[in-house]
Protein backbone atom coordinates (compact mmCIF):
# COMPACT_ATOMS: atom_id res chain seq x y z
CA UNK A 1 0.00 0.00 0.00
CA UNK A 2 1.00 3.73 -0.72
CA UNK A 3 0.08 6.48 0.99
CA UNK A 4 0.93 10.17 -0.67
CA UNK A 5 2.42 12.89 1.30
CA UNK A 6 3.66 16.24 1.00
CA UNK A 7 6.48 18.06 3.17
CA UNK A 8 6.82 21.72 3.01
CA UNK A 9 9.75 24.19 3.79
CA UNK A 10 9.54 27.55 3.33
CA UNK A 11 13.77 29.07 2.75
CA UNK A 12 13.85 33.38 3.67
CA UNK A 13 17.30 34.84 3.78
CA UNK A 14 19.86 31.78 4.55
CA UNK A 15 17.65 30.67 7.13
CA UNK A 16 14.56 27.90 6.91
CA UNK A 17 11.08 27.78 8.28
CA UNK A 18 10.69 24.67 10.96
CA UNK A 19 7.78 23.46 12.97
CA UNK A 20 8.14 21.60 16.21
CA UNK A 21 5.45 19.10 15.96
CA UNK A 22 3.10 19.15 19.17
CA UNK A 23 0.84 16.07 18.99
CA UNK A 24 0.19 12.74 17.03
CA UNK A 25 3.17 11.03 14.54
CA UNK A 26 6.30 12.68 15.09
CA UNK A 27 5.70 14.72 18.07
CA UNK A 28 8.38 16.23 19.37
CA UNK A 29 10.16 16.78 16.65
CA UNK A 30 11.04 19.97 14.39
CA UNK A 31 10.11 19.19 10.84
CA UNK A 32 8.65 20.81 7.61
CA UNK A 33 4.66 20.86 6.96
CA UNK A 34 2.66 18.76 5.30
CA UNK A 35 0.80 15.45 5.71
CA UNK A 36 -1.66 13.37 3.58
CA UNK A 37 -3.31 13.66 0.39
CA UNK A 38 -6.87 13.86 0.94
CA UNK A 39 -9.26 12.30 -1.94
CA UNK A 40 -9.79 14.21 -4.57
CA UNK A 41 -7.35 16.68 -3.66
CA UNK A 42 -3.77 17.15 -5.95
CA UNK A 43 -0.27 16.67 -4.28
CA UNK A 44 0.07 20.60 -4.75
CA UNK A 45 -3.36 21.34 -3.44
CA UNK A 46 -2.57 19.43 -0.06
CA UNK A 47 0.87 20.96 0.05
CA UNK A 48 -0.55 24.40 0.35
CA UNK A 49 -3.57 23.23 3.13
CA UNK A 50 -1.76 21.71 5.33
CA UNK A 51 1.17 24.47 5.36
CA UNK A 52 -1.88 26.59 5.81
CA UNK A 53 -3.47 24.48 8.71
CA UNK A 54 -0.18 23.88 10.32
CA UNK A 55 1.41 27.64 9.90
CA UNK A 56 -1.26 30.09 8.88
CA UNK A 57 1.04 30.77 6.02
CA UNK A 58 -0.62 30.64 2.65
CA UNK A 59 1.39 29.87 -0.24
CA UNK A 60 2.41 31.86 -3.68
CA UNK A 61 5.39 29.81 -5.21
CA UNK A 62 6.53 26.67 -4.46
CA UNK A 63 8.48 24.13 -6.01
CA UNK A 64 8.88 20.56 -6.33
CA UNK A 65 12.57 19.22 -5.30
CA UNK A 66 11.65 16.09 -4.10
CA UNK A 67 10.51 13.02 -3.52
CA UNK A 68 11.14 10.39 -0.38
CA UNK A 69 9.84 6.87 -0.36
CA UNK A 70 10.11 6.09 3.24
CA UNK A 71 9.64 2.39 4.71
CA UNK A 72 9.21 1.27 7.83
CA UNK A 73 10.25 -2.25 9.85
CA UNK A 74 7.27 -2.93 11.70
CA UNK A 75 5.17 -1.81 8.50
CA UNK A 76 6.75 -3.91 5.56
CA UNK A 77 3.52 -3.32 2.99
CA UNK A 78 3.59 0.42 3.52
CA UNK A 79 5.60 2.93 1.59
CA UNK A 80 5.09 6.57 2.20
CA UNK A 81 5.70 8.48 -0.82
CA UNK A 82 6.66 11.93 0.20
CA UNK A 83 6.75 15.02 -1.95
CA UNK A 84 8.90 17.73 -0.88
CA UNK A 85 8.47 21.54 -1.67
CA UNK A 86 10.65 24.51 -1.74
CA UNK A 87 8.25 27.32 -1.02
CA UNK A 88 10.01 30.84 -1.85
CA UNK A 89 7.02 33.40 -1.41
CA UNK A 90 4.15 33.15 0.92
CA UNK A 91 1.92 35.33 2.80
CA UNK A 92 0.94 35.52 6.43
CA UNK A 93 3.30 35.38 9.17
CA UNK A 94 4.13 31.65 10.69
CA UNK A 95 1.90 31.45 13.43
CA UNK A 96 1.66 28.40 16.48
CA UNK A 97 -1.03 26.09 15.82
CA UNK A 98 -2.64 23.69 17.39
CA UNK A 99 -0.61 20.94 16.11
CA UNK A 100 2.38 22.74 14.85
CA UNK A 101 5.22 25.71 16.48
CA UNK A 102 6.74 27.09 13.59
CA UNK A 103 10.43 28.64 14.15
CA UNK A 104 13.14 30.03 11.86
CA UNK A 105 16.24 28.45 11.75
CA UNK A 106 19.93 30.08 9.96
CA UNK A 107 21.21 26.84 7.59
CA UNK A 108 24.25 26.51 10.05
CA UNK A 109 21.85 26.04 13.23
CA UNK A 110 19.55 23.74 12.48
CA UNK A 111 18.86 21.02 15.40
CA UNK A 112 19.25 17.68 13.42
CA UNK A 113 19.43 15.83 16.85
CA UNK A 114 15.66 16.86 17.47
CA UNK A 115 14.35 15.64 13.92
CA UNK A 116 13.80 12.77 11.96
CA UNK A 117 16.67 10.79 11.97
CA UNK A 118 17.07 10.86 7.83
CA UNK A 119 16.72 14.54 7.86
CA UNK A 120 20.72 14.76 8.21
CA UNK A 121 20.95 13.07 4.88
CA UNK A 122 19.08 14.50 2.44
CA UNK A 123 18.30 18.28 4.07
CA UNK A 124 21.73 19.70 3.01
CA UNK A 125 20.80 18.91 -0.44
CA UNK A 126 17.23 20.57 -0.54
CA UNK A 127 19.33 23.84 1.45
CA UNK A 128 21.81 23.75 -1.72
CA UNK A 129 18.90 24.28 -3.92
CA UNK A 130 19.33 20.90 -5.43
CA UNK A 131 16.51 18.43 -6.04
CA UNK A 132 16.63 14.61 -4.72
CA UNK A 133 15.28 11.04 -4.39
CA UNK A 134 15.49 8.93 -1.44
CA UNK A 135 14.51 6.03 -0.16
CA UNK A 136 15.25 5.56 3.47
CA UNK A 137 14.06 1.77 5.58
CA UNK A 138 13.03 3.07 9.11
CA UNK A 139 13.36 0.16 12.61
CA UNK A 140 11.25 0.32 14.91
CA UNK A 141 12.84 3.10 16.66
CA UNK A 142 12.42 5.23 13.76
CA UNK A 143 16.68 4.76 13.12
CA UNK A 144 17.75 4.70 9.82
CA UNK A 145 18.09 1.28 8.66
CA UNK A 146 19.40 1.46 4.86
CA UNK A 147 19.29 4.55 2.72
CA UNK A 148 19.39 5.48 -0.75
CA UNK A 149 19.85 8.95 -1.44
CA UNK A 150 20.65 10.70 -4.60
CA UNK A 151 20.25 13.92 -6.71
CA UNK A 152 18.16 13.91 -9.82
CA UNK A 153 16.52 15.91 -12.85
CA UNK A 154 13.58 14.35 -13.02
CA UNK A 155 11.28 13.19 -9.94
CA UNK A 156 8.12 11.46 -11.65
CA UNK A 157 6.58 8.81 -9.13
CA UNK A 158 7.93 5.20 -9.23
CA UNK A 159 5.84 2.33 -9.07
CA UNK A 160 6.41 0.20 -6.36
Amino acid sequence: MRKVLTLCLAVESGRVLLGMKKRGFGEGRWNGFGGKVEAGETIEEAARREMQEECGVTIKKMKKVGIHEFEFVTKPEEVWEVHVFRVDEWSGEPEEMEEMRPQWFAFADIPYEEMWADDIYWLPLFLEGKKFRTRILFDPKDNVLEKMIEETDSLSCQEG
